[in-house]
């Protein structure tokens, strides 16, 4: 596995695997865009690129444009060494590892604005949260110009700012969207997961189950958004560690709030667990 360090590095390698397939019928080069602390849902990621791509580029950077002033990109997780033994291990082609000043060049003043979805869910609470992902991935296709991106769901909105940006800007790359996974007691996978004290973590859970009593409303045919959100809540009340940031029913598109859910609606939570910030949704059927 190659280690790449510059834009120049991963668009010539990107053009020379390309070349070199001569004109194959099928993507030929998958990216898999990360922070790092790689999981098993980053795993999941890059076994659906390998499963469809010829080669796959794994990127690790931590995007400072995406954190808060008061949020935590001094003490995200980083395990550099760990996470690149992972991606060997599991068939990653190159590893993207730039620097902040190649992502950011000196007088830089060039940024994605993520539009309406940017204030919407994860941005209302994170002002510019979402330019900065939309800035940072743009950049990460433009270098990497892959064939297909591959993102997880329970980062959905994200995925939906990714998907309008993709398409507003003309991209050629194909956003992929996978499915959540899930630790054996069914909390979502997630960097975050590791600031959780043993007893934050019991309380966590809060999240998947009120996301699974949700599934099971909807599954006997409650639409009704108001009802999908209070048994939420109730749910998520059980857990006095448990602050909840937003509990919403929205068009997965827009990320504007419905008030019946219609199939491929998306539920979403946002909560405090302690100090730690997580995020949980699904797609209801």
């Amino acid at each position: 596995m190659e280690i790449l360090r510059t834009v120049a590095e991963l668009r010539e390698w990107s053009r020379q695997k390309r070349k070199a397939s001569g004109g194959a019928v099928g993507p030929v080069v998958g990216l898999v865009p990360t922070m790092g602390a790689l999981h098993g849902g980053h795993v999941s990621l890059v076994r659906a690129s390998r499963a469809s791509c010829g080669f796959t580029a794994l990127s690790l950077f931590v995007n400072p444009t995406q954190f808060g002033p008061k949020e935590d990109f001094a003490r995200y997780p980083r395990a550099f060494a760990a996470d690149c033994a992972l991606a060997e291990s599991e068939g990653v082609s190159v590893l993207f590892a730039p620097s902040v000043e190649e992502m950011y060049p000196a007088g830089a003043a060039t940024f994605v604005d993520a539009g309406d979805l940017g204030s919407r869910l994860d941005g209302q609470s994170r002002p510019g949260h979402f330019r900065g992902v939309a800035t940072v991935v743009a950049k990460l296709l433009i270098a990497a110009e892959p064939d297909r991106a591959f993102f997880g769901q329970k980062d959905a909105a994200q995925v939906a700012v990714v998907r309008r940006m993709a398409r507003d800007l003309r991209l050629a790359t194909e956003i992929v969207v996978c499915p959540i996974v899930r630790d054996a007691d069914g909390l979502a996978l997630s960097s975050r997961n590791a600031y959780l004290s043993s007893e934050e973590r019991a309380q966590a859970l809060t999240l998947s189950r009120s996301i699974r009593r949700v599934e099971e409303l909807a599954a006997e045919g409650e639409r009704r958004a108001s009802v999908l959100i209070a048994a939420a809540r109730e749910v998520l009340s059980s857990a006095p560690a448990v602050r909840v940031d937003y509990i919403a029913v929205v068009d997965w598109a827009t990320l504007e709030p419905v008030e019946v859910a219609a199939p491929e609606t998306l539920f979403a939570v946002a909560a405090w667990v302690g100090a730690t910030r997580l995020i949980d949704n699904a797609v209801l059927q």
